[in-house]
């Protein structure tokens, strides 16, 4: 349980938080930067704490106070990082992309990983000399490699598209965390970089952190006066 002083650090940052995605919302009325077609900087309504405590309770998980405190001080999903904040009623969700209501993450199991966690397929025969042996190596391989198991302990926060999404971990070692599912690019499972972090980042921590890139983003644009690609960097939110 978090301390009176934490609280008071917590409503500082969520104050700090609405006042700068006010801020790139009047920067980037044009809607220029990745995703904000979709989420037009708009959060949705607030969650009341009762819905809040009806999922925990399902789901046999407490969810991160930062998170909470996002959820029903500024909105349930909406403006965010890439695509968008995930509502909480898709936070189980175990694909973006296609949001099959069946297919569900396990967050009251605890999250497997503390460090990056990759697999490559290393058959022991090649597909010329036993093609029905190499393709079963490889369904064994597939079979464990984007086993559910690997991404429990989770809820789904945010599509990055591309098969890649962002997750809090809620339950194990790493609660608090953004984590990136990255398999479906053969590039794993490991601590949040898509913002150029450098370190494991808690929730809000990370919100923050895409407010003052896009913010800086915007700036800069504005005190462009001629656009020239010529030595322009790759945008700070591609890694493909």
């Amino acid at each position: 349980m978090p301390y009176k002083n934490d609280f008071q650090i917590m409503n500082n940052q969520l104050d700090n938080i609405k006042a700068k995605l006010e801020k790139l919302r009047q920067l980037d009325t044009n809607l220029e930067l990745f995703g904000s077609e979709k989420h037009r900087y708009i959060l949705n309504p607030t969650v009341q704490i009762d819905v809040i405590k009806q999922f925990e309770a399902k789901h046999k998980i407490t969810l991160p106070s930062d998170y909470v405190a996002f959820l029903t001080t500024l909105g349930n999903g909406g403006a965010g990082p890439f695509y968008g904040l995930e509502p909480l009623e898709n936070a189980v969700l175990d694909d973006l992309d296609y949001k099959h209501k069946g297919s569900v993450l396990n967050p009251s199991k605890p999250f497997p990983h503390t460090d990056a966690w990759n697999m490559e397929f290393e058959p022991t025969v090649s597909e010329d000399e036993n093609q029905e042996e190499n393709d079963r190596q490889y369904e064994e391989f597939t079979n464990l490699y984007f086993d559910r198991e690997q991404i429990n302990g989770v809820i789904a926060i945010c599509n990055y598209g591309c098969g890649i999404s962002l997750n809090l971990v809620v339950n194990g070692r790493e609660y608090g965390n953004v984590w990136t599912d990255d398999r479906g690019n053969d590039g794993g499972i490991y601590p949040t970089i898509q913002l150029g972090e450098k370190n494991k980042i808690k929730f809000l921590d990370w919100y923050e952190l895409w407010l003052d890139k896009s913010i800086a983003e915007m700036t800069l644009k504005f005190d462009t006066k001629e656009n020239t690609t010529i030595g322009v960097k790759k945008p700070w939110w591609k890694i493909w």
